[in-house]
């Protein structure tokens, strides 16, 4: 510190000594960074900027360390258990010869998140990507990315369309199978009603074949769109029922029966539709994200898998999340103690979990 070597610098930090009196040293303020304290602006911004400063702030309280292992323990079965589906759901289309099997698993690039932001991520991910480079490149393609829950995958992907994209000159689309799904099972359920039948029926080869050829993937206005059409929809667009219709309880609730049986004929429109995208439209860039099995069958040399050399902070990182929620929930419009907000709903989370 200048300004206190300046004082004395001979003796350095002893001190100064005068004819009639010792003067001690200045004390060192302690220095606040906007990541040590967790405050009403910070909560508000609902981000990483939020969960770093809860980490941050509950690093060495046992409480939090608890509610980080029991979180990191549930992620890991949540994906074993949804790896475990899909592939049987892959197996299960190559047995109906929806999908043909794979010669080799392709290669996923491993690029590791520990300690980088989402902007060094996506750099990295762009600076080693083939035929995709930055905004004035103009290259198109498709970039996937793999990885397990907590690390980053939905950050990445948000990232990197606004890197990619830039001032707009070039198209970014980001492709998601939910609505797929959705889709599906929308017209799985309405058939059961038009047929009084059960859910079962809906689910057979030949019955999901013809579900699958009510879907088609267009350009309109512009923009690219899945259109239902059959079982009294009429052209439907999905970007327009995807807030409405394909979230009502009728669809909600049988999403995770229709998945099952459907994962290879979605795996397959998905794989079609983004070949067709980049096909005809020069220079645009689709960005895919999900577990391997289902994006294996998209056709593409940028395959990437996030991973964390230390998975703790996956944990971590969902700890904080879920108290950034519950505290958020708790805060009114004034100024309120959301240190004293956030120990409550921890000490509420751990009682809940129990021993673990």
């Amino acid at each position: 510190n200048k300004n206190i070597q300046s004082l004395n610098p001979t003796k350095g930090f002893k001190g100064l000594k005068t004819k009639n009196q010792h003067i001690p040293p200045p004390k060192l303020k302690r220095q606040v960074t906007t990541m040590s304290k967790l405050s009403l602006p910070i909560l508000r911004l609902q981000n990483s900027t939020t969960t770093n400063a809860i980490s941050t702030h509950l690093s060495q309280n046992p409480h939090f360390l608890k509610l980080s292992q029991h979180e990191l323990k549930l992620t890991q079965q949540r994906d074993d258990e949804d790896g475990q589906k899909l592939i049987q759901g892959i197996e299960l289309a190559i047995s109906k010869n929806v999908l043909l099997r794979l010669p080799a698993t392709p290669h996923y690039e491993p690029v590791y998140v520990d300690g980088k932001t989402p902007c060094d991520v996506a750099k990295e991910i762009i600076g080693k990507c083939r035929g995709v480079g930055d905004e004035g490149s103009g290259g198109g393609g498709v970039i996937v990315l793999c990885g397990l829950s907590g690390t980053g995958k939905g950050t990445t992907v948000s990232q990197l369309k606004s890197d990619l994209s830039g001032s707009g000159e070039r198209g970014v689309v980001c492709w998601s199978n939910g609505n797929i799904f959705r889709s599906v099972t929308l017209l799985s359920t309405t058939w059961c009603e038009k047929e009084g039948k059960p859910l079962e029926d809906a689910l057979s080869p030949g019955q999901l074949s013809s579900f699958m050829d009510m879907l088609s993937f267009v350009r309109i206005g512009g923009k690219w769109d899945t259109i239902i059409s059959g079982l009294g929809f009429d052209n439907e667009r999905v970007s327009l029922i995807q807030n409405t219709l394909l979230k009502s309880p009728q669809v909600s609730k049988n999403i995770p029966t229709v998945a099952k049986e459907t994962q290879g004929e979605v795996v397959k429109f998905a794989a079609d539709a983004i070949g067709k995208m980049t096909a005809e439209e020069e220079g645009l860039v689709v960005l895919l994200e999900g577990r391997s099995p289902t994006v294996d069958y998209v056709v593409t040399d940028n395959r990437f898998e996030l991973r964390l050399k230390d998975e703790s902070v996956i944990g971590t990182r969902r700890a904080a999340q879920r108290l950034m929620g519950g505290v958020t929930k708790k805060v009114g419009d004034g100024a309120e103690d959301v240190e004293a907000l956030l120990m409550e709903e921890l000490e509420m989370m751990v009682n809940e979990i129990g021993e673990d």
